[in-house]
């Protein structure tokens, strides 16, 4: 039997579909590339904010068009653990629900399925916790670059956000594990690692009883053949002054951290339920920056939350002009059923949350311009991600997160493959973009 899967969301759940994918393979399926030489479809879905369910929702539409060649389709991740009930009745296409935590029994599930006289199934177990076989992950033909997951779940509170009882609490994975995981990719070719995880930052606290991502960090950066290890997810609180000290005398650590603050005003920030302030972020800025000078920080943010008056807006507004961050994306606040949020008062209007998104994205957009352009005439370490139609070529510096962030479109002296990492000279800047030739 032939099994597609097609994902969507954040890259955790990409990373979830790479393991259910080896796991498949591993008990004898074949994973294809097309839904159109597959038997069997797997969609997993995101469901964190309204856009994302409105996306998964089509997309299971979509590949249901495929009921008609007589091929079974499977819904998994996080709308099927979330609203696995009303799917289950509202969509008798759909012949199977899994959740986050399940991905393990898919061959089990699956044979059944196939099987004459077998009804759909439904299997959402929100508290089972189970890491799966390191070894199942399937990668790519040529995984030069791979997220390495080292915690599932989460143990904030956050008011508008539901992930907790989606994923479950926070559970650290153990650190010989992730670098196992971690040498097994080097071996397979890959030079960049992107930590994720709902927080990074948390990471050892619940298995060890102390924050011990500085001595995962030490660990990895002893892989030969990794290059590039990257951050992501990491909360303001928990950065501590070892772990900017790690960054900071850490060569394959990149000068690269991704930091979701979500706000600066210290009411909404209290609102939300976030621990930081308008001044912990700040010094908390400010050691990365005195420890790390060139360290690029991405961050994101919400507007439109319930209560942001203009005032608090202004704050925020005040507070990304001060900071500069390197890289900045802004939602508009989603209101999620299940959340403290979604039941507080003075909710925004949509019009009004799209004027303040629009508002920084705009200031953000010559803020980025003006880092780019800084960089015009340096000379600088970009990783290959893909050959354009043109014959140039498109990559990434280190600053920049695969899929996320900026890219660098240079005309080369020879040919490469992705994952070379090659000295570009940078001779024009656009706002989100670079352009330059290898050297």
């Amino acid at each position: 039997m032939k099994v597609y899967f097609d994902t969507l969301g954040c890259p955790k759940n990409f990373n979830d579909s790479e393991m259910a994918m080896g796991i498949l393979e591993n008990a004898g399926y074949g994973i294809v590339d097309s839904p159109d030489e597959a038997d069997i479809i797997v969609v997993n879905t995101c469901g964190f904010i309204n856009d994302a369910k409105v996306e998964s929702i089509d997309e299971i539409f979509n590949m249901s068009a495929y009921k008609e060649e007589g091929k079974k389709l499977v819904v998994s991740g996080c709308l099927a653990q979330r609203y696995a009930d009303e799917l289950y009745d509202e969509m008798p296409e759909v012949d199977g629900f899994l959740g986050v935590n399940d991905y393990d029994r898919l061959p089990e599930l699956l044979d059944d399925l196939c099987s004459e006289n077998k009804d759909r199934f439904k299997v959402i177990d929100p508290c089972r916790i189970e890491e799966l076989e390191i070894k199942a992950r399937k990668l790519s033909d040529d995984p030069y670059t791979a997220t390495l997951k080292i915690a599932e779940g989460c143990n904030n509170v956050c008011a508008y956000c539901i992930i907790p009882k989606i994923r479950g609490p926070y559970r650290s994975r153990k650190k010989e594990n992730i670098v196992e995981e971690a040498q097994r990719l080097a071996d397979a070719g890959c030079k960049e690692l992107v930590l994720i995880a709902q927080d990074v930052s948390y990471y050892g606290m619940d298995i060890y009883g102390s924050l011990e991502l500085p001595d995962l960090l030490h660990r990895l950066c002893k892989i030969d053949g990794i290059r590039w290890i990257r951050l992501m997810y990491c909360y303001e609180d928990r950065i501590t002054d070892e772990l900017i000290e790690t960054m900071a005398s850490e060569e394959k650590i990149c000068n690269y951290i991704d930091i979701p603050i979500q706000h600066a005003s210290d009411r909404i920030l209290k609102s939300m339920n976030r621990r930081s302030t308008s001044a912990s972020l700040d010094d908390t800025l400010g050691k990365l920056r005195k420890a790390i000078p060139d360290i690029h920080i991405r961050t994101t943010l919400i507007v439109g939350f319930p209560g942001e008056t203009e005032d608090d807006y202004d704050i925020l507004q005040d507070f990304v002009e001060k900071q500069r961050f390197a890289r900045l994306g802004v939602f508009a606040y989603s209101k999620e059923e299940g959340t403290v949020a979604a039941e507080m008062p003075d909710q925004i209007d949509e019009e009004i949350k799209q004027e303040r998104l629009d508002g920084i994205m705009v200031r953000q957009m010559e803020i980025s311009l003006a880092y780019n352009e800084n960089k015009i005439g340096s000379i600088m370490d970009v990783m290959v991600d893909e050959r354009d139609e043109d014959g140039s070529y498109i990559g990434r510096t280190e600053y920049d997160a695969p899929e996320i962030d900026n890219s660098v479109i240079f005309v080369p002296l020879k040919e490469h493959r992705p994952g070379d990492i090659v000295r570009v000279k940078i001779e024009d800047a656009f706002d989100y973009d670079l352009e330059g030739r290898e050297v």
